[in-house]
């Protein structure tokens, strides 16, 4: 089927059999389309697998922008894989952008849920962006309508306004209405992870949150270890969720104790996996979607009523015996096939959903209502990549993937969840860094998530004197500007060059993070305005672009030490500034 649109001409090609297809396109404005696809069938069936296929040419096309990119920003050649989403990966949303900064195409589908496949490469016979959009990649049940709308933006945009757009558009269904964020959800955060992993006990814990408090961390996520004596690491002991007695005596009171330090308590649950050593192992049997040998755990099939109850009332038996504020609901992305459908051959035996997609959407949205009813203004946090427009519907913190320790991937997943994910709040993954580091190299670790609310995860009574003090200062910092880090209109330059110069500003304040060494600054002219220069650029100079004389200037080190220094003049001036310092100027 030819379909004709602002890029010319679109091919849809599979084998349709029985099904019907209708296409309509709408001029949303002067480029931007909207392009509907409806499908029916007298009975239903399982949907035909379909393709989407243009070209246009490859010109002022620099970089390749998705939610899944992190440092991957070039725009492959059409023979690699396609990216992938689904409910609980990435969204499909692609952005080819120039050097300038401006989108050249944005393409976007409507279909959050269910797998699709979506890509631009360079087709090298002819130098053009092979485009592609997938439906129906993996078993599906059976069906009789679908619908699906592609969004097609060809606007000069600056890409971030554009990528933003396409999510507020998605946003925009009613399917995909997210989650109220609470105001918890946007202080800092101390978690067990890096710090303890499994190695966990009730009197250390309280001890590093009674740290935490005095440095103004308002919150407490506590992970994987208080379910099980073992420290190996895998999911063995995931699935009968009873605490382990030896390192939480008093599960209740220990939380209270927590509680009393003007903290929120968070728990982690793996919610797929049913571990190999755990006692409702037998009981599950037969009800899972494959297994994870290497991890030691299968994973459940939510289609059966009794694994949703099963994972809803643990939660809710947790929330209500221990008192605790949220959840961290982890592995929601191993909800997917292995292969084939198990339930095919069983005939769907004992399911009450035949579509996985459905069922984890009905498991996710019961856990949401069932406890928000317990406990108004429940936490619950989801980590990259289950972080797309369906997902927003279930959770309030949306964390960046596993980095530990590497300070540029934090930074590139804060920024690409900042365009992303409206007014969810999105958090660091958990920082830690070497006491015997530099307290300047120690820094970066917040200077580089600095538009983020952040998550500690170092052994505070082990930082030396200065890191304590550095620490401190930053933390403060985030929390007396948190207006202008966490809701202000956000400007990442240059994705290509993984966001080296990044401006946050609201009517009263300007803040701008410099991540690139020997970058050109260019300072906006805001007479009255404050503004605030981060060097996160390893240099103990910036290079600035002042357009008027500056008033007051103030500049503070890596610590928080207020350092000597005359104002910058205007006009194009080299600038001493400590390395991971801060100024202050208005003019």
């Amino acid at each position: 089927m030819v379909i004709e649109s602002i890029l010319g001409t679109l091919n849809l090609n599979g084998e349709t059999g029985s099904w019907r297809i209708a296409v309509s396109g709408r001029t949303v404005e002067p480029g931007l389309e909207h392009i509907r696809i409806a499908m029916e069938t007298a009975a239903p069936a399982p949907p035909p697998r379909l393709l989407l296929e243009w070209r246009v040419p490859l010109t002022e096309m620099h970089f390749c922008w998705h939610p899944a990119g992190g440092f991957n920003r070039k725009i492959p050649a059409d023979w690699t894989a396609a990216l992938h989403s689904d409910l609980a990966t990435s969204a499909p949303v692609l952005l080819l952008g120039s050097q300038s900064g401006e989108n050249r195409l944005l393409f976007a589908v409507s279909e959050a849920m269910r797998p699709v496949k979506i890509k631009a490469g360079v087709h090298e016979e002819t130098c053009e962006a092979a485009c592609s959009v997938e439906l129906f990649t993996c078993p599906e049940a059976p069906i009789a309508a679908y619908e699906l709308l592609l969004r097609l933006d060809i606007r000069p945009l600056f890409y971030a306004e554009a990528i933003r757009e396409a999510f507020g558009w998605l946003a925009s269904f009613p399917e995909y209405e997210a989650a109220a964020v609470p105001p918890a959800a946007y202080e800092p955060f101390y978690s067990s992870w890096y710090s303890f992993h499994q190695n966990l006990f009730a009197p250390e814990l309280e001890r590093e949150c009674a740290l935490a408090a005095r440095y103004g961390m308002k919150g407490v996520i506590i992970d994987d270890g208080w379910q099980t004596d073992d420290n190996r690491r895998g999911y063995a002991f995931c699935g009968d969720w009873e605490i382990s007695e030896r390192r939480f005596p008093d599960m209740r009171a220990h939380v209270e104790r927590v509680h009393r330090l003007g903290m929120k308590y968070l728990v982690w649950f793996s919610v797929p996996f049913m571990g190999d050593r755990s006692r409702n192992r037998e009981r599950f049997g037969g009800k899972f979607l494959y297994r994870l040998e290497e991890l030691g755990t299968a994973v459940l099939d939510p289609r059966f009523p009794e694994v949703r109850e099963f994972l809803i009332s643990t939660y809710e038996k947790a929330l209500v015996q221990w008192d605790i504020d949220g959840f961290k609901l982890d592995f929601i992305d191993s909800f997917r096939f292995d292969g084939e459908d198990p339930a095919v051959r069983e005939d769907y035996a004992g399911r009450d959903l035949r579509s996985l997609p459905e069922a984890v959407n009905l498991l996710l949205s019961e856990t949401r209502s069932r406890l928000e009813r317990i406990k108004p203004g429940i936490l619950i946090e989801f980590r990259q990549s289950y972080i797309g427009p369906a997902i927003r519907k279930y959770g309030n913190l949306f964390r960046v993937g596993d980095c530990p320790g590497d300070f540029l991937s934090n930074r590139l997943g804060v920024i690409d969840l900042r365009l992303t994910s409206g007014d969810t709040a999105v958090h660091s993954d958990m920082l830690e860094w070497n006491s015997r580091d530099t307290v300047e190299n120690a820094a970066l670790q917040l200077l580089n998530v600095i538009f983020s609310v952040p998550q500690i995860s170092v052994r505070l009574a082990d930082l030396p004197e200065e890191h304590r003090e550095m620490l401190k200062f930053w933390l403060d910092f985030m929390r007396v500007h948190q207006e202008v880090l966490l809701h202000g209109k956000l400007t990442p330059y240059h994705p290509e060059l993984n966001y080296p110069l990044v401006v946050a500003e609201t009517e009263t304040e300007m803040v701008i993070a410099v991540y690139g060494g020997d970058l050109a600054v260019p300072v906006p002219p805001r007479p009255g305005k404050c503004c605030w220069i981060i060097n996160g650029s390893g240099s103990g100079r910036l290079l600035l672009e002042l357009p008027l004389p500056v008033r007051q200037a103030v500049c503070f080190d890596a610590a928080g030490r207020q350092s000597p220094g005359a104002p910058p003049v205007a006009g194009l001036s080299r600038v001493r500034l400590p390395k991971s310092g801060l100024l202050g100027i208005q003019f």
